[in-house]
């Protein structure tokens, strides 16, 4: 997965002091942004789900920002940017640096509007997103290893080309731009009381706050980080500690927020939390079993706080609320969620893996075969280690992988193993041996 140095993260190196919330955007702000984007941006739908409320214990909206045309809600703010800034400005350009969801909505409405937009991404980035990026008319610059030299690179060509920097959070245009994902909701669905958003720099935090609030003050705001990188969740809590490794949640995986997103978090957010990784591909798994819909690591942070513990409990304190969830995007790798698809089948112990001990002779794979196939279990696949590993020269480790209707079938085709006299192993997908490992007849 993508670190910090493959987003839309930015080392927040302005140092001016802190505003206090109420001085960085307010509701009129975000109303009137809203004014500007209607009909520019797609009003995505916020909708109900029965299956996911029945899961969660609460009641449960979607916000389907990844049905905006570059599937993320960074096209609001950036086109509220683009749409304040004066004509000399628009004429000489704009210049961000990003590799993910702001250089497409930055670039796309850039185009649709003739503003010139250059992009700088580290030499590194996958090509593919170069040409998205290129395919919306924007001049991408490749700098540097990693993001921070991007940055820089970026912040050198405003000064030098006269450009306007249009950062991807830390912005009261942006802010007021995503704040408007908040606004619909509240207006699609007015019985939500709780809104969950996707933590990353905090723009959409900020605007959506802003916007709630502004609204309707009894309304709930809960932040949700990876716990990979929980920069805003430390900040919060006032812990210090730094994030980093790899992510899912790569749209969101910021080490430093912004400087004035952080103030509208510290004074008006209700909560902070934080997700496994693991919650966050088993949200992935839900939103397109359930909704066929497509999210992307970040934007199933929300679902991901809500959903039950390993008791399988629901979280008590959402039962019965009434709570906005937004999805913010959709860009996620197909590869990857091909992975997420099947680790979570795996989790759910519908796709499995067993290292069985045979004796390596005529008809040994036919018969645990049948053993398989009368539980139902479907072989995927087969594999063989005769030589590391294995006591004898006589025997063979093989490997099975199958698929299985679900836990009862599962249980009773390790009880046929074990009636059988099988020795063997239950894999698991993080390379550890289940506790029901090495039964032995």
């Amino acid at each position: 997965m993508a670190a910090f140095t493959m987003t839309d993260a930015v080392d927040t190196a302005a140092h001016s002091p802190l505003h206090p919330a109420s001085a960085v955007i307010g509701i009129d702000d975000v109303r009137a942004a809203a004014a500007r984007l209607a009909g520019n941006v797609v009003r995505t739908p916020t909708l109900h789900s029965r299956t996911l409320s029945a899961i969660t214990g609460a009641n449960v909206w979607l916000k389907f920002e990844n049905l905006q045309f570059t599937a993320a809600y960074k096209e609001r703010g950036a086109l509220n940017k683009l749409l304040t800034m004066d004509a000399a400005a628009r004429a000489k350009g704009v210049i961000a640096a990003s590799a993910g969801n702001h250089a497409q909505g930055l670039a796309y409405h850039g185009g649709r509007l003739g503003i010139p937009v250059t992009i700088v991404m580290p030499t590194h980035t996958p090509i593919v997103k170069v040409q998205q990026t290129r395919g919306h008319g924007a001049n991408v610059v490749l700098h540097g290893h990693s993001f921070e030299e991007a940055y820089g690179h970026a912040r050198k060509l405003e000064i030098e080309r006269g450009l306007t920097f249009v950062h991807p959070f830390d912005d009261p245009m942006i802010m007021a731009g995503q704040g408007t994902v908040a606004l619909e909701m509240l207006e699609d669905a007015p019985e939500i009381d709780t809104l969950v958003v996707p933590v990353g720099g905090g723009g959409l935090i900020s605007g959506c706050t802003i916007a709630a609030k502004g609204l309707r003050p009894d309304v709930r705001v809960i932040g949700v980080q990876s716990n990979q990188y929980p920069a805003m969740y430390l900040l919060k809590n006032h812990e210090t500690a730094r994030g980093g490794g790899d992510t899912i949640a790569e749209g969101i995986a910021v080490v430093d927020p912004g400087r004035l997103t952080r103030q509208v978090v510290m004074e008006l957010v209700d909560e902070m939390r934080i997700v496994a990784e693991p919650k966050i591909e088993e949200a992935i798994s839900l939103l397109l079993e359930i909704e066929k819909t497509v999210v992307e690591g970040a934007g199933a942070t929300g679902l991901a706080s809500l959903l039950p513990a390993k008791n399988g409990h629901h979280r008590p304190e959402f039962a019965g609320r009434n709570i906005g969830v937004i999805l913010s995007g959709g860009n996620i790798d197909q590869r990857f969620l091909a992975n997420v698809i099947l680790r979570n089948l795996a989790r759910a112990g519908k796709i499995g893996r067993i290292s069985v001990l045979l004796d390596d002779k005529v008809g040994a794979l036919h018969e645990i075969s049948g053993i398989f196939t009368a539980n139902g279990a479907n072989i995927i696949e087969v594999s063989h280690q005769r030589i590391f590993g294995v006591l004898s020269a006589k025997s063979t480790q093989t490997e099975i992988e199958y698929e299985i209707r679900d836990h009862d079938a599962y249980e009773a085709l390790l009880h046929d193993l074990d009636e059988h006299g099988y020795s063997y192993e239950v894999m698991t997908i993080s390379g550890r041996k289940s506790g029901r490992s090495l039964r032995r007849g």
